[in-house]
């Protein structure tokens, strides 16, 4: 696919170096620009396969001086075929239902949201977001995007519980998972691994090519569930790369 946007409208910038949150003893610098409110989509969708994330409207990408741990990974759809472990996880979760609903935050996604950060991540950058924050990460786009709403089915017909949450970039040749969030009780379901499946399913459904799920970091434990996709591409010098999972698992272990 060809790349292209208007340079003339973006300006990048580096941000000064601070700590990592992902490795010990690192720093980690970004280089970010801010989406034009013209043609948003057209850059996002660029500037994405090139490696970069968006936060809000601003697209960025690590660009820290001593270290390259941070990878860009996605799946490819059309040749991802679920293994026998990711059948059961879908399987767990028959009795969820998704509903795709407009980028506006409501307070039933907050209160889920700072559930799941006092219990997974109280130490990180987001554990401090308020209510207004919440509002600014889902409405503050000019790309395509959207929420996915997955609830437990109800008895009576009705709505049934909010047990996770995606915040999805419709992009030209895939799904861009921006961020995602569940109710850490349901540990048995494994909602964050079972949002992931879910949206490989419909992006086949869609007939786009690929699920974008941000940055792997070689090193991170808590960032190892992402290589354990497969077939998985990984973004290199030269170019997206299809690799196999346990050689990256191996060598980040390593």
């Amino acid at each position: 696919m060809t790349q292209h946007f208007p340079t003339r409208q973006l300006r990048f910038f580096l941000t000064a170096p601070s700590p990592c949150p992902y490795l010990p003893d690192r720093f980690e610098r970004k280089v970010f620009a801010h989406l034009p409110l013209t043609d948003g989509p057209g850059v996002n969708d660029s500037l994405t396969q090139m490696g970069f994330r968006r936060s809000q409207n601003i697209a960025y990408r690590p660009a820290c001086e001593s270290c390259m741990a941070c990878v860009s990974v996605r799946l490819p759809v059309a040749d991802y075929v679920f293994s026998r472990s990711e059948r059961r996880a879908l399987a767990r979760n028959e009795d969820i239902e998704r509903s795709v609903v407009e980028a506006e935050a409501t307070m039933e996604q907050f209160d889920l949201l700072r559930r799941y950060l006092v219990t997974r991540h109280v130490d990180g950058g987001m554990a401090e977001m308020s209510w207004p924050d919440y509002v600014a990460m889902v409405e503050d786009t000019a790309v395509r995007t959207h929420l996915v709403e997955y609830r437990i089915r109800a008895d009576d017909g009705g709505p049934g519980d909010l047990v996770a949450c995606a915040l999805i970039d419709l992009m030209g040749d895939g799904l861009s998972m921006v961020y995602s969030f569940y109710d850490p009780e349901q540990t048995r379901r494994s909602l964050g691994f079972f949002m992931i499946l879910d949206h490989v399913a419909q992006a086949g459904l869609l007939g786009l090519p690929h699920v974008y799920l941000g940055y792997w970091v070689r090193g991170s434990d808590k960032m190892d569930y992402k290589a354990r996709f497969s077939p998985i591409e990984l973004l290199r010098p030269e170019g997206w790369a299809r690799v196999n999972s346990r050689e990256i698992l191996n060598a980040s272990r390593g």
